[in-house]
């Protein structure tokens, strides 16, 4: 495998869900001062990238919209990747969108327009066609989006906060907090429960507090099991991360969930960054994602 370890420029590949936002991505990335190409055939990968090798400084930063638009040119995706991830310095990155059923149908029904794998069918059954297709990529993909509550501003802000002069060569991690009331983070490479501490929300006076203040944090930390919890995941979260490195992943996802998002898990992720931080070639950004919900 070629050494990304000096990567000459940056080629991001954005695909996924129709209807998920892949226009307003493009947008955001050139805003950016990326270099974007829409619907490329999955074929025309290794030509773009050899394109800007050539072009040297002039083009650092290319992204390209590939997805099912390309028909019969849109073939073993996830086999270009790898085969461009193997012959290329460049740093090769893929950005997944997607949103939920439901999310989906009400957008296509805004615009009026058909899903391009529906046919004489449902879009419902065009979506599913879909998903089914881009599994693999997926699974090959640096990272995972869901748009399904995010509107076009703040899913240009989710763009820039990830991709905006971005030259760090590692592992970013993104240490999450949420409450399961409020479902999973669809995002989340790794997931953990911390409902087995007791629950701060059951003390009267931390009720009204979060994670985020020092009594709240002090009473998680203090329970039984909170400290073992943090360690052993921590020292389990540190080979994995190595494993993503060695196989040129750089973008890691790890959720903290309690049942409101608001007291332990936010308590647990501050302490957990302060531990992954340590770790050799890994950037951390903390991301309390239900804190001020109701």
């Amino acid at each position: 495998m070629t050494d990304l370890s000096s990567p000459s420029h940056d080629v991001l590949i954005v695909t996924g869900m129709s209807g998920a936002g892949r226009s307003t991505v493009g947008k955001a990335l050139e805003d950016l001062g990326w270099y974007v190409v829409d619907n490329l055939p999955t074929q025309m990968l290794g030509p773009l990238t050899d394109l800007a090798e050539r072009a040297g400084e002039s083009l650092p930063k290319i992204a390209t919209v590939v997805d099912v638009r390309g028909g019969r040119f849109f073939t073993d995706p996830e086999g270009a990747v790898r085969r461009l991830r193997d012959s290329t310095t460049a740093r090769v990155r893929v950005l997944f969108l997607e949103a939920t059923d439901a999310v989906l149908v009400r957008r296509f029904e805004q615009v009026r327009r058909p899903h391009p794998l529906q046919g004489e069918d449902t879009l419902l059954d065009g979506i599913g066609r879909e998903r089914s297709r881009l599994l693999g990529l997926r699974e090959a993909s640096d990272v995972v989006i869901d748009t399904s509550d995010l509107n076009i501003h703040q899913l240009a802000a989710r763009v820039a906060e990830q991709f905006a002069e971005d030259r760090f060569v590692g592992v970013q991690v993104t240490l999450m907090s949420f409450g399961f009331k409020y479902g999973l983070p669809a995002d989340a490479d790794m997931v953990a429960d911390v409902r087995f501490l007791p629950n701060p929300y059951w003390v009267p006076e931390l009720r009204e507090h979060t994670g985020l203040d020092a009594d709240v944090a002090d009473y998680v930390l203090a329970q039984d099991g909170a400290r073992p919890f943090i360690d052993r995941y921590a020292a389990a979260v540190e080979p994995v991360l190595a494993g993503y490195q060695r196989e040129n992943k750089r973008h890691a996802t790890i959720a903290i969930g309690c049942t409101g998002g608001k007291h332990r898990s936010v308590a647990i992720v501050a302490e957990l960054a302060s531990l992954i931080r340590g770790m050799p070639n890994v950037a951390v950004r903390v991301k309390n994602r239900d804190l001020g919900r109701e």
